[in-house]
């Protein structure tokens, strides 16, 4: 899929590219091509699984924070803190969110998983996202497993100390999705 867009520079107050098309510079973008795997397996494809489980990861920092500053202070240090109760249903309820905004682009020829809480650094002037198909699915899964792999109590003491803490546990180690050496299991996400 390719799309070409027409933007009027002038219109903008910016200036006119030399040996441009006058008032007018094209800018164009074409979308990833996705292999069979990223089209149609119910898995998150390997290369992107430390996308999905950053983006996990913020959801669910996102989620407990949100419900956190709901409370009023509760500690001398003026923590606000989730009953047991209330942070499991949070967690289940990141995990079941619709994930929108999420979605496959590629930055430097290399696919990457974008949305909420995802940098790829710096991002080229136009770009297209793949958002339909199974990445919600996808991320949803990932985000149960999880769950079940660490538990809700380990996961919000880790969310406690701050979302880097959190990602680390998710995402981190040795076997984590973001290390050099994470297993290429095709059913474990």
């Amino acid at each position: 899929m390719r799309l070409s867009l027409m933007l009027l520079l002038p219109l903008l107050g910016a200036w006119t590219v030399p040996g441009g098309l006058g008032d007018k510079a094209s800018l164009t973008a074409t979308a990833p091509e996705l292999d069979d795997e990223e089209k149609f397996s119910a898995h998150m494809p390997t290369h992107l699984r430390c996308d999905a489980c950053r983006a996990v990861a913020y959801q669910m920092w996102q989620h407990l924070t949100k419900a956190e500053a709901k409370l009023l202070p509760l500690d001398s240090g003026g923590r606000r803190e989730l009953s047991e109760s209330v942070y499991t249903d949070v967690l289940d309820q990141s995990c079941s969110q619709t994930w929108q905004g999420y979605g496959v682009g590629e930055v430097d020829q290399v696919k990457r998983l974008m949305g909420p809480g995802l940098s790829t650094g710096v991002q080229p002037s136009i770009m297209v996202m793949i958002m339909e198909g199974l990445w919600p699915i996808r991320l949803s899964k990932t985000c149960f497993h999880y769950l079940g792999e660490f538990g809700e109590d380990q996961i919000y003491e880790a969310h406690q100390q701050g979302r880097w803490t959190l990602e680390a546990l998710l995402c981190g180690g040795p076997r984590g999705a973001c290390s050099e050496k994470a297993p290429d299991t095709r059913t474990e996400l």
